[in-house]
């Protein structure tokens, strides 16, 4: 079978704002307000409307208090840690043969430095990203692209991610669906273990 996995808070879970809080010192007035600017704007950037230099010079300037770009990536990439369980169960899913396909928002800075970062990506040889594509999950052409692009055929395809709305926007695609929760990993597993039964 196909499986489409989403990234943040599936494969890897993520912390923006304890990471970025790291560039400024605790007094610094608004702190939390800077780091929301940057945040609200991040889509921006995950659907490649504006390049990496563009949106770190902007966020830069947000922060102030002498970050620099290299600091700003550094923190900015080290947000994430790994969903283990969930690792597990994709080890096994290639070692059976399945065929596995990211399918993230995501943004240049973060890839491709993950894969090298977390050398486990190798289990996926192929990718729908953001901001190559110019769509954003749960826009239906995102998903029109996937399905396009990789020859799917959603009713043979399984496709899990942890927002609902995504979710929602895969199941008009007719994929068969998980919305994954970090920490309730044995409901996925006993969803998991019951679909591919069926679909034997």
């Amino acid at each position: 079978m196909v499986f489409l996995f989403d990234i943040g808070r599936v494969l890897l879970d993520f912390d923006f704002e304890q990471s970025l809080k790291q560039l400024l010192p605790p007094e610094t007035p608004g702190v939390n307000e800077r780091i929301k600017c940057i945040l609200d704007k991040k889509e921006i950037l995950e659907a490649g409307l504006i390049t990496s230099d563009e949106y770190t010079s902007w966020a830069l300037e947000v922060l102030q208090n002498n970050v620099t770009a290299t600091q700003f990536h550094h923190a900015w990439r080290s947000i994430f840690t790994v969903n283990k369980p969930m690792w597990k169960n994709v080890h096994e899913l290639a070692e059976i043969g399945h065929r596995l396909i990211l399918i993230s928002n995501i943004n240049s800075i973060h890839y491709p430095w993950i894969i090298t970062e977390f050398p486990q990506f190798s289990y996926f040889e192929e990718a729908i990203l953001s901001f190559k594509i110019g769509y954003l999950k749960p826009q239906t052409e995102f998903y029109q692209h996937a399905i396009s692009h990789f020859n799917l055929v959603p009713e043979e395809t399984i496709y899990i991610d942890d927002l609902p709305q995504n979710i929602t926007a895969g199941r008009q695609f007719q994929f068969q669906c998980w919305c994954y929760d970090l920490y309730k990993h044995s409901d996925f597993e006993q969803w998991l273990n019951k679909t591919l039964r069926v679909n034997r």
